[in-house]
């Protein structure tokens, strides 16, 4: 069982709450779970910190035997009730537009409605309307809802595949046979939608492999089952395709790079190879005038082999990459990586304290973090105060003396409000250390009205950073309607960072737009947007993201010097680090 965090407690007691209310239980027993999860949400102590959970204002007796038993088994008693006494099919309608708890409980007891089937057939039968608070209209937006949510869109996002290919990985750790494995295609590049998800094994004992591939966990489909290849269909929240192709240990290198593509970056390395007399398959390089096959023990070796350095999967796009390979280009890497500028603690919505983030980031080598929990505005994140940011910062202070070895700076997620004002005043600003800005609401504003936002927060001299800067979630929100390119030209006037966001529901900014960056002389911030310890490991994907669009490690903020940091944010604010 993972160790549990404060933010597992929360869910587990929202779960409870939310199937309490689906079984139309008591509105106060409803309430107590609530009133639990809300107090403990408000505490900014982490699990490890609380020494009595029951001391918490809002946890009782009865959440804390349930909070207890879920810590000690990772369940508990009424929730295991709980699921086998609500019929499961309630859960996903919760997704649907005009459907929350109360309704469905409604609609549940009136009606019998258990299941997307049963919904629909309420709905096409007229019965749903005549429900109180119900109503035609709604009925029918639900009934468009329920026919959409089925369909599949042709690509995935990368966060979803991601999630899916670590499930599959555990799988494959446990064939014994397996002597190489390795993640190739689209996911492998980065992209930031995926069709399926392909593998390339080494294996001796192709057949032993192949018998194991199609009794992985959550096989719902076996569409090949050959020697070389298997596919199978994962079901998960889609029907995902996983392509297996198994090879011999010499040819594995050849093939991993063959099936990572991109196609263009395949096309232009074979005909390189055909300037040199030789053929590229997914075996091998063939040498025309004799038949040899050459092989390789690695894509590195591929590589020198056309007197190329090692291109990172991320880069295979056909975008120059073979020219500018042929020398060694200055790529970034972990190692260069000093700092992360975004992170949220316990103080709002996050899974840890500021002293175990700082801790874990001291245990990655960093030389400065700063905590930049949200703003007053944004409350459904328990967003702070003034009051409350400075009563963190005596507790950072705190921390400053403790560990010398990391400066942790005080910052805050500033919201940059709906009416272009921003969340706090000049004058508390000028307290923080680094202010970073966002927006996280109305975002179906005009264009005119969104860049009102974005200039007011670039035209302060408080704020160093614009966070997420077009506000998208990958599959899920196109975001706020943002010009882009002048966005970057005020943050050149400004001389204001833009964030390149490592999470992968975002990778926001984009690679055209972080080239476009660089290119005006924007200086960018490769943030995790943290709220948990294992979501800091999140930078890895930034770096591969900042790569793709091959930036230059002294253009991005969190690879300076402690000293030049410091200086950046007091850029604009009348005074310098040296003055």
């Amino acid at each position: 069982m993972k160790e549990l965090d404060k933010k597992d407690v929360i869910q587990h007691l929202e779960k409870v709450a939310t199937y309490l209310e689906l079984q139309g239980s008591n509105p106060y027993r409803i309430a107590a779970y609530r009133k639990a999860s809300q107090g403990l949400e408000k505490d900014v102590r982490s699990l490890k910190e609380i020494d009595d959970i029951g001391d918490i204002p809002g946890i009782g007796k009865g959440t804390k035997e349930l909070i207890d038993s879920f810590l000690a088994t990772g369940t508990s008693e009424l929730l295991t009730t709980l699921e086998e006494e609500v019929p499961a099919g309630l859960l996903p309608l919760l997704k649907l537009p005009g459907l929350g708890g109360k309704r469905l409980a409604l609609l549940y007891k009136e009606l019998g409605v258990t299941d997307e089937a049963s919904l629909k057939k309420a709905i096409e039968t007229g019965k749903l309307e005549q429900v109180k608070g119900m109503g035609k209209k709604t009925a029918q937006n639900i009934l468009e809802a329920l026919e959409n949510q089925g369909e599949r869109p042709e690509r995935l996002p990368v966060h979803l595949m991601l999630r899916v290919s670590e499930e599959i990985e555990a799988g494959l750790q446990e064939i014994k046979e397996i002597e190489r494995y390795n993640v190739a295609g689209s996911l492998r590049r980065l992209r930031e939608t995926i069709k399926d998800i392909d593998y390339i094994i080494a294996a001796t004992e192709k057949d032993a492999v192949r018998k194991q591939l199609i009794n992985l966990p959550n096989v719902k489909e076996i569409i090949a089952n050959g020697t070389t290849k298997v596919s199978v269909t994962i079901q998960d929240e889609y029907d995902i395709n996983i392509d297996f192709r198994i090879v011999d240990q010499a040819e594995f290198a050849s093939t991993l790079h063959h099936f990572t593509g991109s196609k263009d970056h395949n096309v232009s390395m074979r005909q390189l190879a055909k300037e040199r007399d030789e053929k590229i398959n997914e075996y091998g390089v063939e040498k025309e005038a004799t038949g040899e096959i050459v092989h390789f023990d690695s894509e590195a070796d591929f590589y020198q082999h056309f007197d190329l350095h090692y291109i990172p999967p991320e880069m295979r796009e056909n975008t120059n990459e073979l020219e500018i390979f042929q020398q060694a280009p200055p790529l970034l890497s972990s190692s260069d990586i000093l700092g992360d500028l975004h992170m949220h603690t316990t103080w709002s919505d996050g899974a840890h304290s500021v002293e175990e983030m700082v801790n874990y980031a001291r245990k990655l080598g960093y030389s400065y973090v700063t905590i930049t929990d949200h703003s007053k505005f944004l409350q459904v994140a328990n967003g702070l105060n003034e009051k409350r940011l400075r009563k963190q910062g005596e507790e950072i202070h705190r921390l400053n003396e403790k560990y010398k070895d990391i400066e942790i700076l005080r910052g805050v997620e500033m919201d940059i409000l709906p009416n272009g004002e921003l969340d706090f005043e000049d004058s508390f600003l000028a307290e923080l250390d680094l202010v970073i800005a966002a927006i996280h609401s109305s975002f179906n504003q005009t264009e005119a009205e969104i860049m009102k936002r974005i200039d007011a927060a670039l035209n302060n001299p408080f704020v160093d950073i614009i966070a997420h800067p077009t506000g998208r979630i990958i599959g899920r929100r196109e975001g706020y309607q943002v010009n882009v390119a002048k966005m970057i030209q005020k943050a050149k006037e400004t001389n204001t960072a833009l964030e390149l966001n490592a999470n992968p529901q975002r990778f926001d900014l984009t690679t055209t737009w972080l080239k476009a960056a660089q290119e005006a002389g924007v200086p960018v911030a490769i943030n995790t947007d943290a709220h948990n310890q294992e979501s800091m490991h999140l930078m890895n994907y930034g770096i591969r993201r900042a790569n793709r669009a091959f930036l230059k490690p002294e253009n991005i903020v969190n690879t300076w010097s402690k000293a030049k940091l410091l200086s950046f944010i007091q850029r604009n604010k009348g005074t310098s680090e040296g003055e």
